[in-house]
């Protein structure tokens, strides 16, 4: 399966954990600091290399010493990082998370050389050559180049999914409608669902989506699992039990294993199970690339361990 993962790239560094910043020049101890490749783009490519993609990176980022340490990040895992552009007038994404002891992660984000990604930077003959694109944060890039790259993969025989960055309440339909059309699987989480919809359920705001030309919805929902909305009805995949040590790339691991499962021949559920395996594995370190596994041993987890 050759894909290219089209998007965002952030360099996050992880701090963990963190129960409150110290006032004034005061200072705390903690047990670990990591940094790690992350993004919608960049985070799905780190977990589908794991579990036996030929991923290909496709995105903008600094000529900075933060972009020389995420594309080494990311060669070190297998990834072709020759399509990521390098500006020099504009640092590379970045965010510093500290992350608190039940595992949630608020975001000190820095959005750099995402938003300057435009048409002339897409390495269009890779992404016909590909089996499947995964555009992470389309609404970071416009709607117009977004479609326009969607379209074209589509064009060319290519599967697609589609991932969202901002949270809903920056969201709106006209960021995403034009490109539904083009999108085989749309795989936003619940808040991005009922923000970029304005509905205020979210089998509704995934049906809007579906109505709008996506050919099925996964939306990931935490802890509560995700919710499998296609033309046939609504199915939900549970979540598995574990101790979550960090929530950090979750979605993006799960985007992964859905894309893998479909491109294995996996039904869309059977999919969705594997992607909320690599979630799982994720979730039980720090940062968006924790895990030494691969699809046996995702696989294997998700056959040994119970659902919520």
């Amino acid at each position: 399966m050759k894909v290219v993962t089209l998007g965002v790239h952030v360099l996050d560094v992880l701090v963990r954990p963190v129960e409150a910043i110290p006032e004034g020049q005061g200072a705390a101890l903690v047990e670990d600091i990591r940094m790690t490749a992350a993004g919608t783009a960049g985070g799905t490519a780190l977990t589908l290399a794991k579990l036996g993609a030929s991923v290909s990176s496709a995105g903008a980022i600094g000529s900075d010493p933060t972009g020389d340490m995420l594309v080494q990040l990311l060669a070190a895992a297998g990834i072709d990082t020759r399509f990521l552009v390098r500006r020099a007038d504009t640092p590379t994404s970045a965010s510093v998370l500290p992350i608190r002891p039940d595992g949630d992660r608020p975001s000190l984000h820095l959005l750099g050389a995402n938003i300057t990604y435009g048409p002339d930077d897409v390495p269009w003959d890779a992404l016909a050559e590909a089996n499947h694109l995964h555009l992470g944060g389309p609404e970071l890039i416009g709607v117009d180049t977004a479609t326009r790259i969607l379209s074209y993969a589509k064009e060319h025989g290519v599967t697609t999914s589609v991932d969202l960055l901002a949270p809903g309440a920056l969201g709106s339909f006209e960021q995403i409608e034009s490109l539904l059309p083009f999108v085989d699987h749309m795989l936003p989480n619940e808040d991005q669902v009922l923000g970029f919809t304005g509905e205020d359920d979210l089998a509704k705001g995934a049906r809007k989506l579906l109505a709008a030309g996506a050919g099925l919805v996964a939306v990931t929902r935490g802890g509560d699992g995700a919710l499998l909305v296609t033309p046939e009805g609504a199915e939900k995949v549970p979540a598995f039990e574990i101790d979550v040590v960090d929530t950090t790339g979750c979605g993006d691991a799960f985007s992964a294993g859905f894309v893998r499962g479909t491109g294995l021949g996996r039904t869309p559920y059977e999919a969705a199970v594997l992607g909320s395996a690599a979630a799982a594995l994720v979730a039980q370190g720090l940062g968006s690339d924790h895990g030494d596994f691969d699809l046996t041993a995702a696989d294997a987890f998700a056959a040994a361990h119970k659902p919520r």
